[in-house]
């Protein structure tokens, strides 16, 4: 890898890993050529940081606040990461959702400088060679996606980039995975967003999306490559369809290091909002029932890990799925339906259909509702409140982003109950008050389970990430929220500390991993300290 001395002056200046800008001391500024580069005076990291906070205070709307961080990102990388860690709770929102929403539908409009890596299907048997071009040689994490379900907005082809690049941003804000080992990359396979097809101004392949086993082998031939060139690397996938992330995961999970936030990071923060909930209902897992609006592989993702949590507790699998149901467009997912994938099989109940939601909730009685169907306001006034008379502490959550996709408003949710639901969405929202009591709802973001989840994987050198890792991941999450927490209905730790959070829960996973001797390395006598000591802290070196 390159050092400071390698470059000198304008090159210096211009790399983000090495540059620090105002920050260069005079001494610096002589040895490197910086002298007339540079303004004068000598600023810390401390006061970059601020003048960066008051150039983002002072910009109208979330969208020129992201540009502005990822310009930063691009020319200063330690600052960027400096400034995040500063204050997550209040800029995780603008590097991620619900911006990066937003940040992607207008992808090709406001591209400036290109981050990571774009692998065209039209470069097919030469995947390696493109992967080769990378410089970091020694890659641990990759986060990819085709661009085809990009949260709920749907194809928006190689615009999803932004999804990586804020998901790695994450990984190293929330938990300080070092930037220099982390990759993104979009599979591009076409769109068929008939909007983007249209635009000159589209950066992606202008073809209709590939499909079928033309499809898979340029998967299988990406993933091949990075196992050759990155033998150590963890592929993420992110914001594939259901018909592709489901068989994707289902072919890679026991072969390499891999794992589908989508499918599993969803469904470990969901869990971890369920215990979050538990401790505040004062019930057992064992004697829940949810009833899940969508029926995709985040739904079944989730189920799925609730229901193995329940085997845990001792339930056999096929009770556990029982109490997991599932509807869709279609309504309630039943065996009856004709209709069904593999994967929404071994959740469909042996009943009668039914085609309006809140009859569900009236019929199969669940003790929570969970939204991932990416249509806002399907929680509405009667679902609510038939949740509430069913439940003295109905669990509401309406976890689709972004923001505009919700099933359902915090404030809608407190009030339609008179205060008494557990609620957790998938963006945030802001304190309700009721009657002079006032509710923090939580934000049941993945961000407390995919960065800490990297930490873990990346100081062990894990060779596969398992289920269970998931359910270690959602307890420890849960363990950390405090009664004070609890007692304004918030079941996840505040965001503000979410640094703090993914080191425990990294500890937590990392100890898992050594126990079922998963890891690379040799177990250390503190696993703790050896999860600490491998964290990345944004500070300039000499």
């Amino acid at each position: 890898m390159l050092n400071r001395t390698d470059l000198s002056g304008y090159e210096l200046l211009h790399n983000a890993r090495l540059n620090k800008g105002t920050a260069f001391t005079i001494a610096e500024r002589q040895t490197h050529g910086l002298e007339g580069l540079l303004p004068p005076s000598v600023g810390s990291i401390e006061l970059q940081i601020a003048r960066t906070h008051t150039q983002l205070e002072s910009l109208d709307n979330d969208l020129q606040k992201y540009l502005l961080l990822s310009d930063l990102q691009s020319r200063n990388e330690t600052l960027f990461y400096a400034v995040l860690m500063s204050d997550p709770a209040k800029l995780m929102p603008l590097v991620y959702t619900p911006t990066v929403g937003e940040a992607c539908q207008k992808f090709d409009h406001i591209f400036h400088a290109a981050r990571g890596l774009y692998l065209p299907i039209t470069a097919r048997g030469r995947v390696k060679e493109l992967l080769s071009n990378w410089p970091q040689k020694d890659v641990r994490f990759i986060v990819v996606t085709d661009g085809e379900r990009i949260l709920g907005l749907g194809d928006l082809g190689i615009g999803g980039m932004g999804i990586p690049i804020g998901k790695l941003a994450l990984y190293t804000a929330c938990a300080g995975v070092p930037p220099q080992f982390n990759l993104p990359i979009t599979l591009d396979v076409g769109t068929n967003n008939h909007n983007l097809l249209e635009d000159p101004l589209y950066l992606g392949l202008s073809r209709n999306r590939v499909r079928g086993d033309e499809y898979y082998a340029f998967v299988d031939e990406f993933v091949e490559a990075v196992q050759t060139l990155y033998p150590k690397c963890c592929l993420q996938w992110e914001d594939f369809a259901n018909f592709n992330a489901v068989p994707i995961l289902e072919r890679y999970r026991d072969k390499i290091c891999t794992y589908n936030d989508d499918i599993q990071g969803t469904a470990a923060v969901a869990l971890a909002g369920i215990f979050g909930a538990l401790r505040i209902s004062g019930q057992k897992l064992t004697t829940q029932r949810f009833l899940f609006l969508g029926a995709g592989s985040a739904a079944t993702g989730i189920a799925e890990l609730i229901s193995q949590a329940m085997v845990l507790e001792g339930m056999s699998i096929t009770e556990a799925r029982a109490r997991n149901a599932l509807f869709d467009v279609k309504g309630l997912v039943v065996k009856s339906r004709t209709d069904l994938a593999d994967f929404q099989k071994p959740f469909a109940l042996d009943t009668a259909p039914v085609s309006a939601f809140v009859e569900a909730v009236k019929q199969l009685k669940p003790t929570g509702i969970i939204g991932v169907s990416a249509v806002p306001k399907l929680f509405n006034r009667p679902v609510v409140e038939a949740m509430a008379q069913l439940n003295q502490r109905p669990i509401i959550f309406p976890y689709s982003n972004p923001t505009s996709r919700s099933e359902c408003t915090a404030d809608e949710a407190y009030r339609w109950t008179d205060g008494r639901a557990i609620f957790a969405s998938g963006s945030p929202f802001p304190p309700v008050t009721i009657d002079g009591r006032t509710f923090v709802p939580g934000q049941g973001n993945n961000v407390y389970v995919f960065p800490a989840m990297g930490l873990a994987v990346f100081a062990t050198e894990a060779t596969r990430v398992t289920e269970e890792m998931f359910i270690v991941a959602a307890k420890a999450i849960a363990e950390q929220v405090t009664q004070q927490s609890l007692d304004v209905g918030l079941i996840y730790p505040p965001q503000s500390k979410i640094f703090e959070a993914s080191l425990h829960v990294a500890t937590r996973v990392a100890e898992y991993i050594f126990d079922k001797n998963l890891a690379r390395v040799k177990r250390p006598n503190d696993v703790g300290a050896h999860v600490r000591s491998c964290v990345y802290q944004p500070v300039y070196g000499s």
